[in-house]
């Protein structure tokens, strides 16, 4: 289902597609599907949510993607055992915690939990 002026559907250049795909499989246990050797699209539950794009040209600086963490200490830890480089370590902010880390092209990305 798709809602007026919700996120909808968020795509990252990538250098290296299998390596990205390693990466949240490992970290997020995210699920793919393949649309030839330079895309591969992000499953949801319902429907998908995202994608990859190869290329050597990232286009880096947009907007910030912020996932959501049940335990923010066992993402940290996840990211960094799938590679990733953790940015901004932990840190408070009303409402809750979050992290910062670069994915394996160099995507930032936050983490944020209500604890």
């Amino acid at each position: 289902m798709h809602t007026h002026h919700d996120i909808d559907y968020v795509e990252f250049t990538v250098r290296d597609l299998v390596a990205a795909k390693r990466f949240y499989t490992t970290a997020f246990g995210w699920m793919f599907t393949d649309y030839g050797p330079d895309y591969a699209g992000i499953q949801g539950d319902d429907r998908e949510l995202g994608g990859f794009r190869r290329t050597d040209e990232l286009r880096l600086g947009g907007p910030l993607v912020i996932l959501y963490s049940t335990d923010l200490e066992s993402s940290v830890a996840a990211v960094r055992s799938a590679g990733g480089k953790v940015v901004k370590e932990p840190f408070s902010f009303p409402g809750g915690r979050r992290f910062h880390f670069e994915d394996p092209s160099g995507n930032e990305l936050a983490v944020w939990s209500e604890r």
